[in-house]
């Protein structure tokens, strides 16, 4: 299917403005003069879109105090609601997606990291994605952009209770990239550099199309994934390099989004919410926050939360609760009267900050698992996190403590004899252990995992106690990568000062 930039332009051409800050690159956002003035009776069900970005870090977006131009993300956060303490359910990309799709841990799933090209298998067929639920409570699903559950026919979209799907099945840096519509390949390896303005076209078509019917519309970008791109358009429009232009490409794609929903009339019955995976790869901005992708520092897990409701969410709200993306599908049930699933969630209803109601305060008593995706399949679990408190009790043993990227070892994590505590609120950074001052925290979280782990799959709780067994040095001074046990130190080695 070729892409017809001609055509979608012609289309849009009534919305081409300039940004106001006179950015370099030009800009197809509609103004807040094209709003729709006769929004007419709300729906008795919203229609949802749900936007998801690859990659993306806490500090890429103006909104969240980055340099780059995001005039329509910021623009969506000053309209609606912006989310400070959202964390992704894990550091990777297909499990994370499993996790938001479905409201538990992709461990029980077995979505434990990422699936690659052909692999056998995918987010277990027995799961019940939020899409799913949407089509069994009526309404058209449309899913866009990246799959990466399964690529074989039975794990895609139109499998999985999508009414229609436009995209790729995985990530970027996967060859070959094949474009598929429902579960026809359109191109066995497809241009990377138009895969933002087909997914725009494809929902923005969409859009226009509505009918009576709700939908529900799953977008997920493939960028600022790396190697990041950009179609020419804005190739080297940013000034930061390829994902700050691919990152305002994907904003630009926002803001033609919101303003085809704006044409059609229906902000006041659409619920649109913007995030990402999990935290960035080598590029792009965790914020200030220890760690990058594939870590289970702050830096891999906290991320950007937008969401836009005209007329139920107030404009320019911010919300500095604690929040997860296994939070999501128990909300989305809540907001639009949908189905439970048969099986029990990991994820709360947060739908009282989406929709105008009551905030659910068990919210921020629900303890959160921080599973890391390098060694045993993924399957070693390395903190836990119940409100501010983040307890360390694992940690990878090769590798740069800040990304554990590419590491093989069969033992990749160690126990922690010491395990460490931190306090997220005051110490966002994960700069300060803090165990010896709270010792009854450290004793509490140590119980929650104790009774969160046999509630998961056998191979997930025969890693955890093997890891028990794996213990780290005691002379690991805190906040490094574990020294292997019994090990000679160097002469002149900082080790803790009590060692017991």
């Amino acid at each position: 299917m070729p892409f017809r930039r001609r055509d979608f332009v012609k289309s849009l051409a009534a919305s081409w403005v300039v940004p106001a800050f006179g950015s370099a690159f030009p800009s197809l956002a509609t103004t807040t003069a094209a709003r729709d003035s006769k929004p007419g009776k709300r729906q008795s069900r919203p229609n949802v879109i749900f936007m998801i970005c690859d990659d993306l870090g806490y500090g890429d977006l103006g909104c969240y105090g980055s340099k780059l131009p995001t005039p329509n993300l910021d623009a969506m956060a000053a309209d609606g609601l912006r989310l400070t303490r959202y964390n992704s359910a894990h550091p990777i990309c297909s499990a994370s997606r499993a996790a938001l799709l479905t409201g538990r841990y992709g461990h029980r799933s077995k979505t434990t990291g990422a699936f690659g090209p052909n692999s056998p298998g995918g987010t277990s067929l027995d799961e019940t994605l939020a899409s799913n639920l949407f089509h069994a409570a009526g309404y058209h699903t449309k899913a866009i952009g990246k799959w990466h559950l399964g690529d074989k026919p039975e794990y895609l979209p139109t499998n999985r209770g999508f009414d229609s799907f436009y995209g790729v099945p995985y990530s970027d840096d996967m060859y070959p990239l094949p474009l598929i519509r429902d579960t026809t390949i359109l191109e066995q390896d497809t241009d990377r550099e138009l895969l933002t303005p087909r997914y725009t076209e494809e929902a923005v078509q969409y859009i226009q199309s509505h009918q009576d019917k709700p939908f529900f519309m799953y977008l997920a970008f493939s960028y600022p994934h790396d190697p990041a791109r950009a179609s020419e358009r804005f190739r080297g429009k940013t000034a930061f390099g390829d994902v700050g232009d691919a990152i305002a490409e994907i904003d630009w794609s926002v803001g033609e989004i919101i303003g085809a929903v704006e044409r059609k009339g229906l902000t006041s019955d659409t619920l649109i919410c913007f995030t990402s995976d999990h935290g960035p790869w080598y590029q792009g901005n965790p914020g200030l926050l220890r760690g990058r992708k594939a870590s289970t520092f702050e830096g891999g897990f906290r991320i950007p939360f937008l969401a836009k409701w005209s007329g139920m969410i107030d404009p320019g709200q911010v919300d500095g609760e604690w929040h997860s993306s296994l939070d999501i599908l128990p909300s989305l049930v809540a907001l639009c009267g949908l189905g439970l699933p048969e099986k029990p969630l990991d994820g709360v209803d947060m739908s009282g900050i989406l929709g105008g109601r009551e905030k659910n305060a068990a919210v921020e008593q629900k303890s959160r698992l921080y599973f890391s995706p390098m060694g045993k399949k993924g399957l070693e679990l390395h903190c836990i996190r119940k409100r501010n408190w983040k307890l360390r009790v694992a940690q990878g043993i090769e590798g740069e403590i800040y990304t554990n990227d590419r590491t093989t070892s069969a033992k990749d994590s160690a126990w922690l004899q010491h395990p460490e505590l931190y306090d997220l609120l005051q110490d966002p950074a994960e700069s300060y252990d803090v165990a010896k001052l709270h010792p009854e925290i450290v004793a509490e979280l140590t119980r929650e995992i104790e009774t969160l782990m046999p509630t998961f799959p056998p191979d997930v709780v025969q890693a955890y106690a093997e890891l028990q067994q794996n213990k780290g040095d005691i002379s690991t001074p805190p906040g490094a990568s574990p020294r292997p046990f019994g090990a000679r130190l160097s002469p002149g080695s900082w080790e803790p000062q009590d060692r017991r």
